[in-house]
């Protein structure tokens, strides 16, 4: 090869990524500059050469590594404290409280909330749909007609799955659709759906002594005063110890979701378009997706990027 003949950049696959070179650093092993146009020219015909550049002799000699340096991916960090409003029951604010919880990296945030929720989703189907086969529909052993001279398709039974009343071709049979999940991917990915909901969020007192008797009407003008609207939006009441009187009240409203901070069910989180929490169900959800005393402090995202919600 010439020096002026060897200006234009060839691709050598090494399995994991493509890197670039000049063919005049390639003179001195002309195979490769071939092994390039038998890969070209194999691609042409819809066949694949072995890439066997990426041998271990070779790429020291040419300082090509066998693969890229792996990209470090941090599990889970510390988000920023969130600033979220105090109200009284009267519309007035007295203040903020800090929703800081420990998070997915926000590059595999969104991965990982929306596989818990696929997970508890499909964890909640019965599996009991069930239909007859042929052999299970009760009757069709009589021969409808004689094998010949009808003109008709040979049947052999009254139950076939062609005939009205015959049984059902590869229908549903009962199973079970519960699939599993990690415990601590669970708690990380409702951690960050809780963390990424914290811009809809205003923080209230109790709730129980703010409706002490069943009366829908009562509730809805509660958080109608705060600036939450049941009837208009999809709300969610997030309380520490609910009481009777609060979950008889808010049973009929539609768009209104009650949960204990225990139990936050994450679709109802990811739902709702605002969402009404209890000073003691937030300090709850702190001490329990926060920072624990004992452990160390992981490293503080400057930015967190609302990709859960």
């Amino acid at each position: 090869l010439d020096s002026t003949q060897c200006q234009r950049p060839c691709e050598i696959d090494t399995h994991h990524r493509l890197t670039s070179f000049w063919n005049r650093e390639l003179c001195l092993h002309p195979w490769l500059v071939w092994h390039s146009w038998a890969m070209q020219s194999a691609a042409f015909r819809g066949t694949r050469v072995q890439p066997f550049v990426a041998c271990a002799p070779l790429t020291r000699s040419l300082n090509i590594s066998r693969r890229a340096a792996p990209t470090p991916i941090r599990a889970s960090l510390l988000a920023p404290a969130a600033p979220i409003t105090v109200r009284g029951w009267d519309g007035s604010e007295s203040g903020t409280q800090n929703l800081s919880l420990i998070v997915a990296d926000p590059e595999t945030s969104k991965g990982l909330v929306h596989r818990y929720l696929i997970t508890v989703r499909q964890n909640m189907r019965a599996g009991t749909a069930s239909t007859l086969t042929r052999g299970e529909v009760r009757g069709g052993g009589r021969k409808p007609y004689k094998q010949k001279g009808t003109g008709n398709a040979r049947r052999g039974s009254t139950r076939s799955p062609l005939i009205v009343g015959g049984g059902v071709a590869f229908g549903p049979k009962p199973r079970d659709w519960t699939i599993g999940m990690n415990k601590k991917e669970r708690r990380l990915a409702l951690a960050t759906a809780l963390q990424s909901a914290a811009p809809d969020m205003v923080v209230v007192g109790s709730v129980a002594e703010a409706v002490p008797e069943v009366k829908t009407k009562n509730l809805v003008a509660k958080l109608e005063s705060i600036g939450v609207f049941p009837m208009e939006e999809k709300v969610l009441l997030i309380v520490a110890e609910p009481t009777e009187a609060v979950a008889l009240s808010a049973r009929n409203v539609e768009n209104l979701s009650v949960n204990r901070a225990e139990a936050v069910r994450i679709y109802d989180l990811l739902n709702a378009d605002r969402i009404v929490v209890e000073s003691r169900a937030l300090d709850f959800l702190n001490a329990q997706f926060g920072l624990d005393l004992g452990e160390e402090e992981p490293e503080v995202e400057g930015e967190l990027s609302h990709t859960a919600a």
